[in-house]
């Protein structure tokens, strides 16, 4: 069965290149402003490529104010487990059309890669499904496992519906396991499984002394600058080597076990190579402390202050200004307590307030952090069947970043486990200009997805 599907999935690679080019073409941006009759002419694309695989009961999942669902289904392997497969058809904003290198909806191949916004990020993911579905489904009539399938189109500005989406049809979504193609690999041909999710805990914050801005030469010395207050304050939140200042702020953070150790050290990620990789300007210092930039990266608390707003450049005077604004956040790792984080963030805020200046805070939000158990039966089944795919030696990984629908979808499946595998890689752009994959990448990944559900299928 597996081995009449690994030849169709190998023989029809560049029909999925044609399939992923097609919805490139679609500008199925989903922010504010950007056309939502894309979004919809997109979904009907996914749709069709969902019922050219072979897949049942392909339909639109409406709920009100969002964009199309898609979802199909296959499910006649009886006593098999199910599994949910997810991606999303929306796309970012291109960014500076300028420094694309080839139209960003144009699909262009250039040195093995095919850039173009959302060939990534993650209209790969929907093909990836739909090719791996379709080598069993067109050559042996039947998959190893049941298999229901969700692609949505608002994951790039938030999915604020989802919940509305689980409430309406929880039933109808309900599986196993989750298999969500929206992560990425560690390097180019190197199959990673993301197991571990940064959380967010952010907010506005206004720092204010004056009613009005006033003239600093008539004004400036005895009065307070809320400028300069909200700058002791932000610097109060780094100690000299870059780590959280806010007591407290560290404890019960999950420690990496033994294969994440393992895992990492064997990416040999280098403090050089993480300069190249971020541009960092020469002379400027990695901070964070003793550990390593992954760690860091993917498993510690970072603080980040995003914008600052006093005055503006067109605008600038001399004045004390009334007032200054900014958002910032902590990124939070597993086991930490974002209610908690939140109240020590605000406190800590507070109790470096200089001059007896008034603070505010508005606009909290949080997200959470996410992990799962690397040591299980499903991730070791998962490894083996990536690593097969790709010809490598399967890695765990974890990411800065946050994917918040991930625990939700989990939770509302009774801890359903997820598998978080993509195409993307360090030189994909996901959401910046020349966006693009691998071809080869992409390839592997449809051909560890044929036997990642044959692997499942055995538990």
């Amino acid at each position: 069965m597996i081995k009449n599907a690994l030849r169709y999935a190998e023989k029809h690679q560049e029909q999925a290149v044609r399939e992923l080019c097609e919805l490139v073409k679609i500008p199925s941006c989903s922010f504010p402003g950007f056309p939502p009759a894309e979004l919809t002419r997109a979904a009907h694309a996914v749709c069709g490529l969902m019922k050219k695989s072979g897949l049942e009961h392909v339909r639109f999942l409406q709920v009100p104010g969002a964009p199309p669902y898609v979802y199909a289904d296959w499910l006649h392997a009886s006593g098999k487990p199910t599994l949910l497969l997810y991606a999303h058809y929306d796309v970012q904003p291109v960014g500076n059309v300028k420094k694309w290198k080839s139209p960003p909806y144009k699909p262009t191949v250039r040195a093995g890669r095919l850039f173009g916004r959302g060939t990534a990020d993650d209209k790969a993911g929907a093909v990836i499904h739909a090719a791996s579905v379709a080598a069993y489904l067109k050559t042996c009539g039947r998959l190893p496992l049941n298999v229901k399938i969700l692609i949505e189109g608002e994951e790039e500005c938030g999915g604020s519906h989802l919940s509305g989406l689980l409430k309406r049809f929880k039933s109808l979504l309900r599986s196993d396991v989750l298999v969500i193609a929206d992560s990425g690999n560690a390097e180019t041909g190197l199959p990673s499984l993301t197991t571990s999710l940064r959380g967010l805990v952010a907010m506005d914050v206004e720092v204010s002394a004056l009613d009005h801005s006033l003239h600093s030469g008539m004004w400036g010395g005895p009065l307070p600058d809320p400028v300069q207050a909200l700058s002791k304050m932000i610097a109060s939140l780094s100690l000299p080597d870059g780590r959280i200042a806010i007591p407290g702020i560290h404890k019960g953070i999950r420690p990496l076990n033994a294969l994440e150790k393992k895992s990492y050290a064997s990416l040999r990620y280098s403090d050089g190579l993480l300069r190249k990789q971020a541009a960092m300007l020469s002379g400027t210092k990695i901070i964070g402390g003793k550990a390593t930039a992954l760690e860091k990266m993917w498993r510690l608390p970072s603080v980040s202050v995003n914008a600052i707003q006093a005055s503006s450049r067109k605008e600038v005077s001399n004045v004390v200004n009334g007032s200054v604004w900014c958002r910032m956040g902590i990124r939070t790792v597993p086991d930490m307590d974002n209610a908690r984080v939140l109240r020590l963030f605000k406190a800590h805020l507070l109790k470096n307030a200089p001059w007896g200046v008034k603070v505010s805070f508005s606009n909290e939000g949080t997200g959470p952090w996410w992990t799962t158990d690397s040591d299980s039966k499903l991730f070791c089944s998962a490894r083996k069947a990536l690593s097969a795919g790709y010809g490598r030696e399967a890695v765990c990984v974890g990411t800065g970043g946050s994917i918040p629908f991930v625990g939700e979808l989990s939770e509302a499946f009774g801890g359903a486990p997820a598998l978080l595998i993509g195409v993307e890689d360090p030189a994909s752009n996901p959401h910046s200009e020349n966006e693009s994959l691998d071809l080869g990448d992409l390839k592997k990944a449809v051909r560890a997805s044929v036997r990642l559900y044959d692997e499942l299928s055995k538990i």
